[in-house]
């Protein structure tokens, strides 16, 4: 994994919004529908080569395929093993429940998606023995970075956590929620190697935040910080044979535009998220519900060997921020990590984490991404002390 050797770097969380046409014959094919797989791989192609020329055109340094070929950042997983069926019935999060009018608002703008409270749920014992589409994503990936005139800083394709498809993809079968994370976790540990051969290993795992207000609402702070360590324990165990430096961690809140009211302090959580076997930590500093968060990371500073890439740019709202004030919140996370070269800015989190689940127009998110590599040019002029 690159550092900001000798400039602020920029990346992004992962997902990138996709072609309305993409979109629409993912959900299908998700719900079952008969799909022209022919069709849906011509556009997943297309799709890839779209939004890879678009971060390079956008300044963006490390750059991944924008999640294209998939429907959701942890749904896919039901559509790539075996095990799954039915349908889960997975809770609101506590804003979509204490905030009754703004949840039939959302609801009203996002008429058609993938699944989410709906997925499968696991009915047998999960099994991952058909690599074939992830195989396939990383060499259409790979397929397109070839094809670019020179190469980025760095590329890294995501996966889901056990905890996150455990959460999601609920559980019907196995005798425990632990015995279920930790069966994922062997499991997903063969995606996470093919990926981690070619390219840098980002792990979504927002269940190690976002979860304190859906499937653990009931829970006290301490047992939720249980689990979340029960959870890391699984994704450590499925990291194993990867070295961390390859491995960035990304954590979050839910992304949504809502209240988030509830979300756990980031200082509950940072002691767990270091307990992560991983070379760098992904974590939202844009929106207004968590601005503040550096003074967590300042009283208790990442372990020298951790990277932060802090959200700079929020993925929830269609602003453009000043160049300036994406320089002023680089400037923050450098002083509250404490050295420079590990600062790579981002963005809070996805721009299209679900198929048809986009709440920021294509257009407004390449004007973002472009105006965090000008706040990243200005943040290096102010920290490499450059005219």
């Amino acid at each position: 994994m690159r550092r900001s050797e000798d400039r602020i770097l920029t990346t992004h969380v992962g997902s990138l919004p996709r072609h309305p046409a993409l979109a629409d014959r993912l959900i299908r094919e998700e719900a079952g529908e008969a799909v022209d797989r022919a069709e849906l791989h011509r556009l997943a192609e297309s799709a890839v080569r779209h939004v890879v020329e678009r971060q390079v055109a956008c300044g963006v340094d490390v750059i991944n395929d924008g999640e294209q070929p998939r429907v959701g950042f942890q749904t896919y997983v039901a559509q790539r093993m075996k095990g799954f069926g039915g349908e889960s019935k997975r809770p609101r999060p506590r804003d979509f429940t204490d905030f009754p009018v703004f949840a039939a608002w959302m609801a009203g703008r996002l008429p058609r998606r993938s699944k989410v409270s709906n997925a499968p749920q696991a009915i047998a014992d999960v099994v991952y023995d058909d690599l074939g589409a992830a195989q396939q994503e990383c060499r259409m990936f790979r397929a397109t970075l070839d094809r670019l005139p020179a190469p980025p800083v760095d590329a890294f394709m995501t996966a889901a956590s056990p905890g996150i498809i455990a959460t999601t993809l609920l559980n019907a079968h196995y005798d425990s929620h632990e015995a279920y994370v930790f069966a994922l976790a062997r499991q997903m540990r063969k995606e996470y190697e093919l990926i981690a051969r070619d390219f840098v290993l980002q792990i979504d795992a927002p269940d190690l935040a976002m979860e304190r207000t859906v499937l653990f609402h009931d829970k006290t702070v301490a047992e939720f910080l249980a689990i979340a360590e029960m959870h890391v324990a699984a994704l450590n165990e499925a990291l194993a044979a990867i070295p961390r430096e390859r491995i960035r961690l990304h954590c979050c809140w839910g992304n949504y535009e809502g209240p988030h009211v509830h979300d756990i302090p980031l200082g509950e959580i940072l002691p767990v998220l270091y307990q992560a076997r991983v070379g760098a930590l992904s974590l939202e500093f844009a929106n207004p519900r968590h601005q503040h968060e550096y003074a967590a990371l300042k009283s208790n500073r990442p372990p020298p060997e951790l990277l932060l890439l802090p959200g700079v740019i929020d993925s929830t709202t269609n602003y453009v921020e000043h160049p300036e004030v994406i320089a002023n919140r680089i400037c923050e996370a450098v002083d509250a990590v404490g050295e420079r070269s590990r600062v790579i800015a981002s963005s809070d989190c996805g721009f299209g984490t679900f198929a048809g689940s986009e709440l920021v127009a294509e257009d407004v998110v390449w004007a973002k991404l472009r105006s965090c590599r000008e706040g990243a040019d200005i943040a290096t002029r102010r920290l490499w002390g450059r005219s």
